[in-house]
Formats: C-alpha cells, sequence, structure tokens
C-alpha cells in the first residue's frame, strides 16, 4: 500500500498520473486497508503488489552456487591491498597474503578503508531499522507513506516479521570519507518510530518491537537531493586491476555484470 501523506511532496493525482505514464498497475487500495489509515492525514491510498525476498535464503544458495563453481569463499577474513606491481596484486589479510590478477573492492560502507583509492566521495549514515512482530491486519502486508519525513513498514520474510524505518529516525548519524568507522550506537529511536508511524498508520500501535537492526548505509553525496541509487563502479587510477563497485540495491547486480561484460580486460 503506497499512501500519500497531506503535505507530502507528490499529491495523489501526481502519483497516479506517474504511475500511468510509466505503466505501473495502479488502482485505489480497497476499504479494508485504506480503513487503517488516518484519512485526516492520509490523502489516498494505492495497492501494488510487491515481493519480499528473504536474505538468508539467497545467502546459502549464493554460497552453494560459489562453492560448485569451485570458487573459494573466506568469511570473517579481514583484508586490504598492500602492494601493486605490475600485473599482480597484493592482499595482506588475517590468513595471509594473497595474490591476484585483479581486485574487486565491494565493501559498501568500507569502501575507502580497503586499501584501494577512490575519487568519489562516500557518505556514511549510521543506521536503524525495526524489526516488529505486527498486527494481524499487517499480515502479508506492506504499507509506504510517502513523500517525505514518513514511514515504511515491511514483510521482512529471513525473520518471519515486518522492518519499519523512518526516513526521519532511521538515520542516527552521519559523516564522509575517513572519519568515524568504529562509530556504535548510543541509544534507539524506536519509540519516536513507532509513535510516529502510529499517527499515520494506528494499528501499528498494537505491534511489539522485536529488536533493532544497525548497520551502516553508504550513498554518494551527489544524490542528497534526489535520493537516486545510482552504480559505482570505478576503475582506480592506481592501478587498471583495482575496480571499486558500490550499488544499493539488490538488483544492481545485473547492471553490474552487464558492464562487466563490457569491459576490456587485460592478460
Amino acid at each position: 500500500v503506497y499512501a500519500i501523506a497531506f503535505g507530502s511532496r507528490v499529491n495523489a493525482s501526481q502519483y497516479e498520473r506517474f504511475c500511468t505514464t510509466v505503466g505501473l498497475p495502479c488502482r485505489l487500495a480497497p476499504a479494508r486497508l485504506s480503513r487503517l489509515l488516518d484519512n485526516n492525514l492520509i490523502e489516498a491510498a494505492f495497492l501494488a503488489r510487491e515481493y519480499a525476498f528473504d536474505a538468508q535464503l539467497i545467502a546459502e544458495l549464493l554460497a552453494r552456487r560459489l562453492d560448485k563453481a569451485g570458487i573459494e569463499l573466506r568469511l570473517g577474513t579481514a583484508a586490504r591491498v598492500d602492494d601493486i606491481r605490475g600485473d599482480n596484486v597484493t592482499i595482506s589479510s588475517s590468513d595471509g597474503k594473497i595474490d591476484a590478477a585483479y581486485v574487486f573492492n565491494c565493501t559498501y560502507a568500507e569502501l575507502d578503508l580497503a586499501g584501494v583509492q577512490s575519487r568519489a566521495v562516500i557518505k556514511r549514515e549510521l543506521t536503524e531499522m525495526l524489526l516488529i512482530l505486527p498486527p494481524r491486519d499487517l499480515e502479508g502486508i506492506g504499507v509506504t507513506v510517502m513523500d517525505g519525513p514518513f514511514f515504511s513498514t515491511m514483510p521482512f520474510p529471513a525473520a518471519g516479521l515486518h522492518s519499519l524505518s523512518h526516513v526521519r529516525y532511521t538515520p542516527h548519524e552521519a559523516w564522509y570519507t575517513g572519519a568515524g568507522e568504529s562509530v556504535m550506537p548510543h541509544r534507539t529511536n524506536r519509540d519516536a518510530m513507532m509513535r510516529d508511524a502510529s499517527r499515520y498508520l494506528p494499528c501499528l500501535s498494537k505491534s511489539k518491537v522485536v529488536r533493532s537492526l544497525f548497520d551502516l548505509k553508504a550513498v554518494l553525496p551527489k544524490n542528497e537531493g534526489d535520493d537516486g541509487r545510482p552504480i559505482l563502479f570505478e576503475q582506480s587510477p592506481a592501478s587498471p586491476r583495482l575496480f571499486s563497485i558500490m550499488g544499493s540495491k539488490i538488483d544492481n547486480i545485473h547492471d553490474v555484470r552487464e558492464r562487466l561484460r563490457a569491459q576490456a580486460w587485460q592478460t
């Protein structure tokens, strides 16, 4: 359910027109769903079909594929580019030295901390997402209130719960390249998140907060204004054998694959 709040950056007719223009299915939410929202705060609600994925199952599937392909996987291993000589890149790791023909730095929020020179400036945000046990009214249903300082609650299959994020309260603090790597949360915003979201979706007040997920989010500063999530694909100025790649959505892998297939490789 996409609910358009009064005071949103987009009104209901604009949203509906946009969906029609780009060919997205868009219809008003049925009464059984729209009545869950406070109509004093929500202009209109629309129904969409979206799919939630189970990150744990995907990880297990990919681990099996890597094993079948004979690719060595070392988890929990600290690594850093140590030396570049000709067609060889040396990695220092907690397991010892590793020599590689190419290095792909896909460490997301640690992108500029792995010894790979990057031209891009990375902004990090310490974020908090809640995992909640929702009321029966929200079983199998996601609700996003847009477009502004609002919230989204979605099924979270890996835990059998719902996630709850909030534009205003999910970010705790932010910093730019080279600082704050060891930052830790000093508080939780769970009460503020639940209290504000429940104004728009009153049945949320019946939810049980199970736990908070804290993580580092990495974004490119140039997209602060439009909340865009472009893929960073950068060849290091230090060596044509070093690449930094940062995507923010799981389907970015398809775009990265096309880019890698088009790349001219040195032998």
